[in-house]
């Protein structure tokens, strides 16, 4: 059975899921090439396991556990952890108290983030994520102030109202 036959459209997973399993991957591994090069490698696995005739019924719940399982193996060949020992025992090493979901969440949030006109999103960012002064930013954008604080009002603005369209699609 052919990727087609069972409605899997590739660009579609990829678009999909490949943020939030780098997200996922990263509260495991705690370095975005390595969490990039596992998710890489099992969407091509799946992709290939796929394509050869075997099915799948939650492509979601199949990837985030692949994922899931090819960062474990990762950081046991990392750390040098006794291979003979069995996941079971080496997940309770590791909390994984609600990450996929918040994987979601996080990839919809630097969706919106990239989504905001390119000089805003560079001043949210300084701003928020860089944790750069008004007057700092101001003065390496040279910008005035209240162009700052306007463009982080426009950018925070702009989110709200992202995240309120994306509340009202799930809860509305």
């Amino acid at each position: 059975m052919s990727l087609n036959e069972q409605n899997i459209n590739v660009d579609e997973i990829f678009r999909t899921y490949y943020r939030p399993l780098c997200l996922y991957a990263l509260h495991y591994l705690r370095s975005v090439e390595n969490a990039e090069d596992v998710v890489q490698d099992c969407i091509t696995d799946f992709l290939e396991r796929t394509g050869t005739g075997h099915r799948v019924s939650n492509v979601k719940s199949y990837l985030f556990m692949m994922v899931r399982n090819r960062s474990l193996d990762t950081i046991k060949e990392m750390s040098g952890i006794d291979s003979s020992r069995s996941s079971d025992e080496f997940e309770d090493m590791i909390d994984e108290s609600d990450y996929e979901e918040a994987s979601f969440i996080e990839a919809r949030m630097w969706t919106a983030i990239d989504s905001l006109p390119e000089k805003c999103r560079e001043v949210f960012l300084l701003s928020k994520r860089d944790g750069l002064k008004y007057e700092e930013i101001a003065e390496e954008l040279g910008i005035s102030v209240n162009t700052v604080k306007n463009q982080v009002s426009k950018a925070l603005k702009a989110l709200k109202n992202g995240c309120h369209r994306i509340y009202l699609f799930f809860f509305g």
